[in-house]
């Protein structure tokens, strides 16, 4: 009984299946299948060895999953296809042809099919793991596109996360959120395919998953963190570069034993909730900004310097205050000329005896050139050539000390500027501070009042304490020991 029933379902499938749709998705399924097993085991061999390559991924790990799947579909499509055309003409016998069910080869046949439907679930299993592995990679996300995802993967090789994935800040825990990331990627693979995509590339980032969700799966903000000694030291652009520096206590604070305290405190505290408008697409002007305290009172501050419509208000971006609000470039931050080459000679990447080096690298560094392989190269000449024609002697004598604040002069410009996406010094604001863009002062710039006469306070010790500003050797430093 079992053997007849076997035969009645097997004779359509030998029957229909011999056609040249049919046998060509067995052809493509089974190359394919062997194709991304030597993969595997290449993989495996050498450690990773192919999956340096950027598009190695897309080939074997994303190309190659879908041609077996393709060659799947078009089985059962072929045979379809063929009892279709039998039909329409005619031809559709009343019986298929019997299949002699003891039949040794008939048996082989059938085991290998079913060993082959064995191995074909735990390849398309094995398949869509390492393909949603790989498109959840660093790779995937930053050297695939190359041009386009070069300045945000340049500026994430050099961040505090480096060695944490790009999916685990843009996608979160959760399977909602990766299809939704997906779905969008999608979109964008076409963006990149007809070089349909703004440069540069606009910021914030639309539909940005909360904070909450992302950054505070690591990072506590309620956590106290007591208020941390900065040190900002500048060098003027003279003969000596001569330094200045400043100290500032940051009242970074938290939760301590007297409740919320500090800037975390006051903005993160979980029964507070802070809302604001912004009426432009880079959130920097902020005509409105809404405080509820943890009784539930609501106080609204609007702005006497920004005079906003009522239809502005209502079509401005209405959020929440998160993280990434002030810490909108945690990431991806981009230096401007000045803080690069302050922070690089203060870390003596780049020495300050080298007479007028600040002026001089400014100098280059802002300088408009075509390429980056222009400016490489562009950088290293004019600084050569400046030495070499007014100190001769440095050239002579501390050619090292030269050498390497040229190659970090260059490495400052590659960090941050990218011609082909119209990335240049100042393209992305950091809100984070108030020296170079509004930042902190988008709210706290004085002028946002409240009905009842309140305002949203300004006041520089509110946020930190200036222990020295602008001294060349300060004293504070020598007693801490940090000079």
């Amino acid at each position: 009984m079992g053997a007849n029933r076997l035969t009645l379902w097997f004779r359509p499938i030998a029957y229909l299946g011999r056609n040249p749709i049919t046998l060509s998705g067995v052809v493509l399924t089974t190359t394919s299948a062997i194709t991304m097993v030597l993969y595997w085991i290449f993989e495996i061999v050498l450690g990773g060895g192919l999956s340096r390559y950027p598009y190695s991924g897309i080939i074997f790990l994303l190309a190659l999953p879908a041609a077996f799947i393709l060659g799947l579909i078009l089985i059962p499509i072929g045979g379809l296809l063929r009892r279709r055309r039998l039909r329409h003409r005619g031809e559709m016998p009343s019986a298929y042809p019997r299949v002699n069910v003891s039949d040794p080869i008939f048996l082989r046949t059938l085991i290998l099919i079913a060993v082959a439907t064995f191995v074909n679930v735990i390849i398309f299993t094995t398949a869509a793991y390492m393909g949603t592995q790989y498109m959840d990679s660093v790779q995937f996300c930053g050297t695939t596109c190359h041009t386009v995802m070069q300045p945000e993967y340049t500026a994430y090789l050099n961040s505090p996360h480096s060695r944490v994935a790009c999916v685990q800040c843009h996608i979160g825990p959760g399977a909602s959120w990766f299809v939704r990331s997906k779905v969008s990627g999608v979109k964008q693979v076409f963006a990149v395919a007809f070089h349909d995509y703004p440069r540069p590339i606009p910021v914030p980032v639309e539909h940005l998953r909360p904070a909450r969700a992302t950054c505070e799966q690591c990072h506590w903000p309620q956590r106290f963190l007591g208020d941390p000694l900065l040190v900002i030291t500048n060098y003027a652009d003279d003969k000596n570069n001569t330094s200045s520096t400043t100290v500032l206590v940051m009242k970074v604070g938290g939760q301590s034993a007297q409740g919320m305290v500090g800037i975390h405190g006051h903005h993160l505290d979980p029964g507070v909730q802070i809302s604001y408008i912004a009426i432009d697409t880079d959130r920097q002007i902020i005509p409105q900004v809404t405080y509820r305290d943890p009784s539930g009172k609501v106080t609204v501050f609007n702005s006497t310097s920004i005079k906003a419509t009522p239809e502005q208000l209502a079509q401005g971006e209405h959020r929440i205050m998160d993280c990434m609000d002030c810490h909108n470039r945690p990431t991806h931050t981009f230096q401007l000329p000045g803080d690069a080459m302050d922070q690089a000679m203060s870390e003596s990447y780049i020495s300050p005896d080298l007479p007028y080096i600040k002026k001089q690298g400014m100098k280059v560094l802002q300088e408009k050139y075509p390429s980056r392989a222009v400016a490489r190269k562009s950088i290293a000449e004019q600084l050569q050539s400046y030495y070499q024609k007014d100190y001769p002697e440095i050239v002579a004598h501390q050619k090292t000390k030269l050498d390497q604040a040229i190659h970090s002069i260059q490495a400052i410009y590659l960090r941050n500027v990218f011609p082909k996406m119209n990335v240049t010094w100042g393209t992305y604001p950091d809100n984070l501070g108030h020296m170079n863009w509004p930042g902190c002062f988008r709210c706290h710039d004085g002028s946002h009042v409240s009905a009842d006469g309140k305002t949203i306070p300004n006041d520089c010790t509110v946020c930190h304490d200036l222990v020295a500003v602008g001294e060349h050797n300060p004293k504070v430093l020598q007693e801490l020991g940090l000079k």
